[in-house]
């Protein structure tokens, strides 16, 4: 008596989403690059909470390929699907308005890459571009 059946290969795996994931960069900032505060902060990368809940970000940090670091040295929450911006230049951090502080670019109008990293150093997301247009949606 022969038993018959079947066996299905399983699917592979997908990735999971990322927690936090970086959904923006605009690298090229509008205008000359001038280095004012003002062309400074219009250079940015939005990062968005994927989760349903709220998300610290507390150890996260963000480079670039050169190895300039933003770090969120202390708690900050974004709420369920919130998106926040990390400008180049100064200003007051506020709501979803986060400052680097610097007094030049970071992000290379001829291509880079961001890096997302939680506090333990795991690569969470990463966005890479070339040379054309201003800005890249990840």
């Amino acid at each position: 008596m022969a038993v018959g059946g079947s066996l299905a290969a399983a699917a592979p795996a997908q990735a999971a989403t990322p927690p936090v994931m970086i959904t923006k960069v605009y690298y090229n900032s509008p205008g000359s690059d001038t280095g004012s505060n003002t062309s400074l902060n219009a250079e940015y990368v939005r990062l968005t909470n994927k989760r349903s809940t709220v998300i610290n970000l507390k150890g996260y940090y963000v480079r670039d390929k050169a190895g300039y670091v933003y770090s969120f040295t202390s708690d900050f929450k974004v709420a369920a699907g919130n998106s926040i911006l990390i400008h180049t230049g100064k200003g007051t951090n506020a709501g979803t308005h986060r400052y680097w502080g610097r007094s030049w670019y970071v992000w290379n109008n001829t291509g880079d890459t961001a890096y997302l990293r939680n506090s333990s150093g795991t690569l969470v997301d990463s966005c890479s571009w070339g040379s054309s247009g201003s800005y890249t949606n990840c």
